[in-house]
């Protein structure tokens, strides 16, 4: 082909795609998403890589070390440390990436909404069961935003195939669920927080003149600076982190909540607890829900275990061992079980095997979802794809979590009013359902 002939081609295709809208939408580069990071430096790094193919404009943290490999990844993001600042006076910001400690999640999430902002919020959503409910309410009335909770997970093949099994008939009729998180706790591996003797901590060593304490603390009542707090350790403290119902329980009840409609309990009870202590998370607890039936689907009791494999769990599987070396669940129905590990999509089993056949034949009636749970957020962001754990179902498992978490605390038996959000009779239970706010961080 000669030079003439190449230049003809070339120059041609491009003035067709301009002149035909059908090619010139194909041509067109796909519209960015402006998003800002709140929160940038451990789980809030990886959620901005998932989601690097969008335009991050800010950064926003109040621990520059900890922030700065994604200061480094996007040198060109203007970089804040007041998220309330940062949503004030930088206006070219769409949507927010939140991805701080436990008790910080609904005071930002809830800024971000007022202002207009879409709203992606690392799971647990919240710190308690009352900012739950506000941030659904706020999510359902700022109806140009797409909020989601980060429970990455939600989005895999593995929840949704669950929740086509069941909600398909595949293993029966439903009336038990075992699930356990066999960690001791996490993250990094400390065992035992509760048998710490100095807590909170006597020792005050200075605030590091990169972090701003104030801001970090949050609505929470400020302590003396510890790093047993920060970085990474805050989920074990009850004023900070959710601890293992938060963390791991809304990954692995995911599956079983949105399959069998699991949001709002009659009651909950405390049968175990080992390693007890006002300040910080169990080592180990036994929680039971009971749920009323849910239109067509039976009466249900859940069981979950923190810090321990439960012996039920393998014992009613017979020769297959459930779960992984993490956590798992089995949702035992009267036709059969289905098996899966921490996160939905580890090791996930029907049984008995016959079953597969048949749940090979099963169409899903959920919606096609591309690309990464941030992404899948991203899309639906700018109109091009379904809400995957938007808040109106994020808000009703997390705080079922919430709700075990009160048990914790209180001990015992405790009756659930769902439409109140009140557990009736109980004097100590209403400063857990909503926890006290530092002046200035109110919610309303």
């Amino acid at each position: 082909m000669n030079e003439s002939r190449r230049i003809f081609l070339k120059t041609g295709l491009a003035a067709a795609a301009v002149s035909h809208p059908l090619l010139a939408q194909a041509a067109a580069p796909k519209r960015k998403l402006r998003i800002a990071g709140i929160g940038v430096g451990g789980m809030g790094f990886n959620n901005l890589t998932n989601l690097a193919a969008e335009n991050i404009v800010a950064l926003c943290d109040v621990d520059q070390v900890v922030a700065k490999r994604s200061f480094d990844k996007w040198p060109d993001a203007k970089r804040w440390t007041d998220f309330r600042e940062m949503l004030e006076k930088q206006d070219d910001i769409e949507a927010v990436m939140i991805a701080t400690p436990d008790h910080t999640h609904a005071s930002i999430a809830m800024a971000a909404l007022k202002a207009g902002k879409h709203v992606y919020c690392q799971k647990p959503l919240t710190h308690d069961i009352h900012e739950s409910r506000l941030l659904a309410a706020a999510a359902a009335e700022a109806k140009d935003c797409v909020a989601v909770m980060g429970n990455q997970h939600h989005s895999s093949g593995g929840a949704r195939k669950v929740v086509d099994w069941v909600r398909a008939g595949l293993i029966g009729k439903v009336e038990r669920v075992i699930a356990w998180c066999s960690l001791t706790y996490r993250p990094w591996g400390h065992a035992g927080w509760s048998t710490l003797t100095d807590t909170p901590p006597s020792k005050t060593p200075p605030v590091p003149d990169t972090l701003d304490w104030d801001l970090w603390s949050g609505p929470a009542e400020v302590r003396p600076y510890h790093p047993t707090y920060h970085p990474a350790r805050w989920r074990a403290w009850w004023d900070y982190g959710c601890g293992m119902m938060g963390d791991r329980g809304v990954h692995t009840l995911d599956a079983s909540c949105w399959a069998l409609g699991l949001t709002a309990p009659s009651s909950v009870e405390r049968l175990m607890i080992e390693g007890e202590n006002e300040y910080v998370h169990p080592d180990k607890a036994h929680i039971r829900y009971q749920f009323p039936a849910r239109g067509l689907m039976a009466p249900l009791q859940l069981d979950w275990y923190s810090g321990l494999r439960p012996a039920e769990a393998d014992e009613i599987t017979g020769d297959h061992k459930p779960g992984d070396d993490q956590g798992g669940a089995v949702i035992i129905g009267s036709e059969g079980m289905i098996t899966h590990g921490t996160y939905p999509g580890n090791s996930l089993t029907l049984l008995p095997a016959s079953l597969k056949k048949e749940a090979a034949g099963i169409k899903s009636e959920l919606p096609n979802l591309r690309g990464s749970h941030e992404m899948i957020w991203a899309a639906a962001c700018k109109g091009e794809g379904p809400v995957s754990s938007g808040f109106e179902y994020a808000a009703g498992l997390n705080e079922l979590t919430h709700i075990g978490n009160l048990a914790i605390r209180l001990g015992g038996k405790i009756e659930w009013d769902a439409e109140k959000g009140e557990a009736p009779g109980n004097r100590e239970a209403p400063q857990y359902i909503r926890m006290p706010r530092r002046k200035g961080w109110e919610l309303g």
